[in-house]
């Protein structure tokens, strides 16, 4: 009997895998003819579109002499993206105290930092470059405005969540005693989770980074701007030169951010 049960299970499992992947695949038809997609053509060209970028973005001993303003503007666009991140993770840890679920301050607080949160999150980072730049115009402090907003938003909901996590047995011990909320919250809580709060920076500097290269093109600041600039210009072996650069710091800041991470942990 138990035999039996155990093929009708598998059977059963193997149809809902069958169907996923036939949903999938209608999917993908239907989208694509919807929007005018040719596989065919499209994946034919990959090969010779990978030759002519390799052809035309590989660094010369000419792109060389670039070098130093590609060094100086990706410096400041790091500067700028973790300036932004450290900012946006301040608001992000006030928001996600008041707002939590175990130690918000009341039913208001929590529904407003969960919504504000949620709003920010949910508005790319691309489009908060583009909204902002019509009131702040082609500055640094627009890409640090746009990447403060996403990082509130994406943070908050993460430190809330790390928050909810590991508090309840340390706020049950505390009131026991007879602590105030912000003992609580300085000697109980924080404490409990700074090792995760930390974690979750380093990760959103790391990706932040990444993103101040696509607000640059944007804001006119920064590694976005070279490459957009050298790029107009048909410069390709410069912006193949500013390309291997940002590679190489997200590179060695990504590896930098985990190994920090897995000692913290």
């Amino acid at each position: 009997m138990e035999k039996i049960k155990a093929e009708k299970f598998f059977r059963q499992q193997k149809r809902y895998r069958l169907f996923y992947i036939l949903l999938i695949a209608f999917l993908y038809f239907i989208s694509a003819h919807g929007v005018g997609f040719q596989s065919g053509t499209a994946f034919s060209a990959i090969p010779k579109s990978f030759t002519w970028l390799f052809s035309n973005f590989i660094p010369t001993n000419d792109s060389l002499a670039y070098l130093s303003i590609i060094v100086s503007r990706l410096i400041q666009t790091i500067l700028m993206a973790v300036t932004a991140t450290t900012s946006g993770a301040v608001i992000a840890l006030i928001a996600a105290v008041i707002g939590s679920r175990e130690i918000g301050l009341n039913r208001f607080t929590k529904v407003m930092a969960r919504g504000m949160a949620s709003f920010f999150r949910n508005v790319p980072i691309v489009v908060w470059a583009m909204i902002l730049l019509l009131s702040f115009k082609q500055n640094e402090f627009t890409g640090y405005l746009a990447i403060t907003f996403t990082t509130f938003g994406y943070l908050t909901r993460s430190f809330m969540e790390t928050i909810d996590e590991v508090s309840g047995s340390v706020i049950e011990a505390m009131m026991a005693s007879g602590a105030s909320y912000l003992q609580i919250i300085w000697q109980g809580v924080l404490p409990m989770c700074l090792n995760q709060l930390l974690s979750w920076l380093l990760f959103l500097i790391e990706n932040n980074i990444r993103d101040a290269t696509l607000v640059g093109i944007l804001t006119g600041t920064g590694i976005g701007f070279l490459f957009d600039f050298y790029y107009k210009r048909f410069q390709y072996d410069v912006v193949g030169m500013v390309t291997l650069t940002v590679i190489i710091a997200v590179i060695v800041l990504e590896t930098t951010s985990n190994t920090v991470r897995r000692m913290i942990r």
